[in-house]
């Protein structure tokens, strides 16, 4: 298949800059992997979609205040997006500047801190930050911005420290918001639990790589970007149990996908500590996930092409035409798609 086949028309209006007030007054479009069918409910309709004994798969990954404004030694203005902590002093980041620093380089940021780029790995930059008593991740939540996606074309603000994470957030180290969990708040997930629905969590430090457009015609050309995830044993556990009972997996969001996915590689989901790159498209067998939460994606990004390998890719490229009609909002802070396996 080619990038083109991905693209729709989406007018500005319809992306969401801002969040809700409340979080599970979202909008939820439902879409039935086999038959097409399209349901236009509300978030906290979840509670009728799932039963007694499913099993919801989360990503507690945090959003860390991962982008930072300051000067090289010439005076010349930076721009930073930390792409991965790697210790307590040192990060992997993407840098905005004139012209890039070469090893060796000064930097000094906002309220005084200060880093020296080490070495250059192709598009990011290794940098080492002065510091004392206190970790990277600790500076950063004091004197960085939160990585607001490029599409809401405006700075971050104090809200976003919040909004921009799930309320079971636990790990720090994604520089973007797994945002399909943003509609989850605690009434909500008390509300499931009381109803017999069970929860696991995995971990992926979602990479600015995310965003990054897809660059080659065919889409079999493709590289993915690699990010690091966390599915434990008692993750894998709870998958197994719930299977084996005729229960369903419901994934939220599509790095709980590719958490679990990459954990399945090998037939039956086996616990996973490391990177992956896995890249889902249309012809994609899944092991795991019979339901997924998401969010709108961008047009021809590689998230449309995971949501479309799921549901079906007429199945989806229909309902996001719909979804236009229905002036549904888009991307982090809009609207949930609730989405059924289409079976093969």
């Amino acid at each position: 298949m080619q990038v083109k086949d991905f693209h729709f028309d989406l007018p500005d209006e319809l992306i969401a800059r801002y969040p809700l007030e409340k979080r599970s007054d979202s909008r939820l479009f439902c879409v039935d992997g086999n038959s097409g069918e399209f349901q236009h409910r509300q978030f906290f309709d979840v509670l009728d979609l799932l039963e007694p004994g499913d099993l919801v798969v989360f990503n507690n990954t945090r959003v860390i205040p991962a982008r930072m404004f300051g000067q090289k030694a010439s005076g010349g203005k930076i721009e930073v997006l930390v792409e991965r902590v790697l210790d307590e002093r040192s990060a992997l980041a993407h840098i905005r500047s004139s012209r890039s620093p070469k090893p060796g380089a000064e930097l000094t940021f906002e309220g005084g801190l200060k880093a020296t780029m080490v070495a250059r790995h192709d598009d990011l930059f290794e940098l080492q930050f002065e510091l004392q008593d206190v970790h990277l991740v600790e500076a950063l939540e004091q004197f960085g911005h939160m990585p607001l996606p490029p599409y809401m074309k405006r700075e971050d603000e104090l809200s976003d420290r919040e909004r921009y994470q799930t309320v079971y957030n636990e790990k720090p180290g994604a520089v973007a918001a797994p945002t399909a969990g943003l509609h989850f708040d605690d009434a909500l997930l008390d509300r499931l639990a009381e109803k017999g629905v069970n929860k696991a969590f995995v971990t992926l430090h979602v990479g600015a790589g995310t965003f990054r457009p897809v660059k080659v015609d065919n889409i079999q050309d493709h590289k993915m970007h690699a990010e690091y995830i966390e599915v434990p044993e008692a993750v894998c556990q709870a998958v197994r149990e719930t299977k084996a009972r005729g229960n369903r997996v419901l994934a939220v969001g599509t790095t709980s996908v590719r958490c679990l996915e990459t954990a399945s590689q090998d037939g039956e989901i086996q616990p996973f500590f490391g990177d992956t790159d896995i890249f889902i498209f249309p012809g994609y067998q899944f092991r795991t996930v019979d339901l997924l939460i998401t969010n709108f994606h961008l047009p021809e990004s590689t998230l449309l092409m995971l949501v479309s390998a799921f549901a079906g890719y007429e199945h989806m490229m229909a309902a996001y035409k719909e979804a236009v009609a229905q002036r549904y909002r888009f991307f982090s802070y809009g609207d949930a798609m609730f989405l059924s396996k289409k079976d093969r």
